[in-house]
């Protein structure tokens, strides 16, 4: 019976922290029991919170009696026990939790099973450690019965699962689904119908790993696994707050695309980020990397204290931090100690202390004592300029040199000649002239001001035809020049002199209490003596293989970002306030087999892709989708919607409009007219690309955090005011208006049309069949060849019947060279309505 028990709360039950290959005998209290009161109960009945006289955080507390008289737990009694009472209760005015959902079928099952067999709580004895904060280790792999099934260590620690549940993997996905997924997932972008057609007719027993090392050696990899890491360094092109001036960050963006592109050690991508500017010998690249925390957002708007504004950046610098790194959510002990995770605020302020000692960056203009606002400031690095940019720089300063020696010769020529020119002009030339130079040149020479003579000088030097030529010239190549100049970028600089740290009372910065020095939470690994107690040191220790966390944290968000959720679904909580591993050994397995090997991203990624696990179809039966439906068991292969930026790169990629070159200032496609005049002070001009730019890759748009672009938002993409470590994802009638109106996907619809209608050989069903293997990688169903055939020849006929109609839907769009301009404009735009119909498909903007 109590077998059955255990195996019913796994597959009910997955959040809780129970290890599928264990079979125990009685609810363990650590492991079963606690997580639930610090999920559903410790909210009004924790260390800080006594709703009722009832705390549950101790033995002594949660087995007294509470102010109703009764006890909430009698050991043994689970009938007289007032806990089990109120949360089956249907009374809405006694049921508990108060708010917020009700405890699951399984949940009160573990509760009542546990006071049952005598409410067994550790006394006497130091409490377990909290799973994220004890080192992983590599378990041995669980023993399955389907042994034919796994194709890489992953698979047996979630077969072990499957198995436990009485459930079984579902079956691999087609070729083609299996290759779109892993181009969307490796490099954000699909494949070709002729890389569909090669890997499907590869009969190679190496064919899939020939392709995933392919992608993951790609230039493109990096610009796709960028975005995620983007999000969590609150990467922007703007500075935030209302002002939300333009700033230069775009060599921090493309360093952070380069590192994922070498594949740079996670350890040495930490440091660097955090502080590499203290390095000996801190190269360039190593310095752009600590742009990292110069993402903080800056207000530079009238009334601002720049010590305040220096204060929220550090304080961000913290949380961020612990976010990104350890999944804690430390900013809870600024004001005060965490109410649920082992940091004080000592320990939040001995981190601050870390990252306190920087400049200020912003300041009053002392130029214009007048003005109320402040000038962003603030260490920046000028960058070095390549080698056929500083060649161009020098020849354009050589040309100007040039220049300028040769308009000061033909100057002096004109002025030499001043005399015989006044001399030339008759009386209706002089009539003819400015005012000032009349009354000018009806003073005598020998009697005219210095300012006079120049006014004449400048005259006659500005319609001299030679003059104004070179005069031209002189501006073109300044022009030039300052196009030219270095570009710069934001960096962290640390002061010769540490500031004091004080803890801030109540989080308040100007009510400051004890000081304190840098220092580690005491329930993390210790700061090593040999470590400069320094941003440096605190990287070193940061990335220590002694970490029980950093590891973990990364390969979860890694796992999230191919399955759609992390093994612990709140990617940014790690604490005891987060969810569970569903799947905790191979968690850790992931976590050692990451630091074994060179803390490498690839290695890790290559492993997840190549499980069968992640190769299983995504197609869900009814049953399975009631035994699992979150796929936490991982019952079937991933399938959700795509990110903002690759929905934008897949359809300009499908369309053939997409540029794969890398740019360095960001990109400006379309987007609304005057959408950035709502917004801002002063608003920088939004001027739309008319190169290949417009078609840049999504990683590189403008990012302004007070208007970022548009279609982004309306896909869930955040503003980056502050660290995001997973988007939401909704549904809204706003995006399929997003996919069929906005400018860029429109522009797609006609690029794609165009492809489709001069595609040879010229028959109707081999371009619908070719338009599905471009924009899903697959064949058109018979009914789907069916529907879009009607779909095209009715649009046809009713643009036939106007003649002005084609012209009104694809208007003005100039085609880029490759792609040929279709000579009936006609079957161009009706193909432009099937190509819109296939780009707004949900099949398109999801991976499945």
């Amino acid at each position: 019976m109590r077998e059955t028990l255990i195996r019913l709360l796994v597959r009910l039950l997955p959040g809780v922290f129970l290890l599928a290959s264990t079979r125990v005998d009685a609810v363990d209290f650590e492991t079963d029991v606690l997580p639930i009161l610090k999920q559903r109960c410790f909210e009004c009945h924790g260390e800080s919170e006594r709703e009722g006289g009832l705390r549950l955080t101790n033995r002594a507390d949660a087995f007294a009696v509470s102010d109703s008289g009764k006890s909430a737990i009698v050991p043994g009694d689970s009938g007289n026990s007032e806990l089990i009472a109120r949360i089956q209760t249907e009374d809405e005015d006694l049921v508990m939790p108060a708010e917020g959902e009700r405890l699951s079928h399984a949940e009160v099952q573990v509760l009542t099973e546990w006071i049952q067999q005598g409410a067994v709580w550790p006394v006497g004895r130091k409490r377990k450690q909290h799973w994220a904060y004890v080192p992983p280790v590599k378990s041995p792999l669980p023993d399955v019965d389907n042994a034919s099934w796994p194709a890489s260590e992953i698979d047996f620690f979630a077969l072990a699962r499957l198995e436990a549940a009485n459930l079984s993997p579902t079956k691999p996905a087609s070729r083609e689904r299996l290759l779109r997924r892993l181009y969307l997932d490796l490099i954000g972008l699909p494949p070709s119908v002729e890389e569909v057609r090669d890997f499907v007719n590869c009969s190679a027993n190496n064919a899939v790993e020939d392709v995933v090392d392919r992608l993951l050696a790609s230039p493109r990899f990096g610009e796709k696994w960028a975005r995620g890491w983007l999000d969590l360094a609150r990467y922007s092109d703007s500075n935030g707050y209302q002002a939300d001036q333009i700033r230069s960050m775009w060599a921090y963006r493309n360093w952070v695309i380069d590192a994922m592109n070498d594949d740079m050690p996670f350890d040495q991508f930490t440091i660097e980020q955090l502080a590499g500017d203290l390095l000996p010998d801190a190269s360039e690249s190593q310095r752009i990397a600590t742009g990292f925390h110069r993402a903080t957002t800056c207000n530079v708007e009238a009334g601002v204290d720049p010590e305040g504004n220096r204060t929220d950046q550090v304080i961000d610098r913290v949380n961020t931090t612990a976010t990104v790194w350890l999944g804690t959510t430390l900013e809870c002990a600024q004001c005060h100690n965490h109410k649920y995770d082992p940091f004080s605020q000592q320990e939040y302020y001995q981190i601050f202390a870390f990252f306190n000692n920087t400049p200020m960056e912003v300041k009053k203009d002392n130029a214009n004592p007048n003005n109320v606002q402040f000038n962003f400031w603030g260490p920046k690095l000028e960058l070095d300029l390549n080698e056929i940019r500083k060649s161009e720089l020098s020849e354009a300063n050589r040309q100007l040199a040039d220049a300028k020696k040769q308009f000061n010769a033909a100057k002096k020529r004109v002025t030499t000649s001043l005399s015989e020119w006044e001399a030339s002009l008759s009386t209706q030339d002089r009539e003819q002239l400015p005012e000032d130079m009349r009354k000018t040149l009806q003073t005598e020479s020998a009697e005219r001001t210095k300012s006079q003579r120049q006014l004449i000088i400048n005259y006659v030097v500005n319609r001299n035809l030679e003059c104004s030529t070179l005069k031209k010239s002189i501006a073109d190549f300044e022009t030039r020049i300052e196009e030219l100049q270095p570009d710069t970028t934001l960096v962290m600089v640390e002061m010769d002199k540490p500031r004091e740290t004080n803890i801030f009372i109540r989080g308040e910065f100007l009510n400051k209490g004890p000081s304190v020095v840098p220092d580690v939470p005491s329930a993390l690994h210790a700061f090593e003596a040999d470590l400069p107690a320094n941003r440096l040191g605190f990287a070193k220790w940061l990335a220590s293989r002694n970490n029980p966390l950093v590891a973990r944290v990364v390969v979860n968000r890694w796992w999230a970002e191919l399955f759609g959720n992390g093994l612990v679904r709140t990617s940014e909580d790690f604490g005891s306030q987060g969810d569970s591993p569903s799947h905790p050994r191979l968690l850790d397995w992931l976590a050692v087999e990451f630091m074994e090997n060179g803390w490498s991203m690839k290695h890790v990624l290559k492993k997840i892709v190549m499980s069968s696990a992640y190769q299983q179809d995504s197609a869900v039966s009814d049953k399975l989708l009631s035994a699992d439906p979150n796929n936490r068991l991982l019952s079937r292969g991933p399938r959700f919607r795509l990110p903002a930026e690759t929905i934008r790169d897949n359809a300009l990629a499908v369309s053939g409009l997409l540029s794969t070159k890398k740019f360095d200032s960001p990109i400006y496609p379309p987007q609304p007219n005057g959408l950035w005049k709502q917004t801002g002070r002063n608003e920088p001009v939004y001027s739309v690309e008319t190169t290949d730019r417009r078609y840049g890759r999504g990683i590189y748009v403008v990012w302004r955090r007070a208007a970022p672009y548009p279609s982004f938002v309306n896909f869930d993409a955040p503003d980056r005011m502050s660290c995001t470590v997973q988007r939401p994802l909704t549904n809204t009638p706003l995006q399929a208006l997003t996919l069929l109106n906005d400018e860029a996907y429109v522009e797609a619809a006609k690029a794609f049309a165009a492809v489709i209608a001069t595609r040879a050989p010229d028959s109707l069903e081999d371009r619908i069949e070719f338009a599905f293997g471009r924009c899903l990688a697959r064949a058109p169903t018979s009914e789907e060849l069916t529907v879009v055939k009607e779909i095209y020849e009715g649009e046809l006929a009713r643009i036939r019947q106007n003649a002005d109609e084609s012209k009104n839907i694809i208007g003005s769009m100039r085609l880029p060279d490759h792609i040929a301009t279709p000579k009936d404009r006609d079957s161009w735009a009706a193909w432009f309505c099937v190509a819109n119909v296939l780009l707004n498909l949900d099949e398109t903007i999801s991976k499945n």
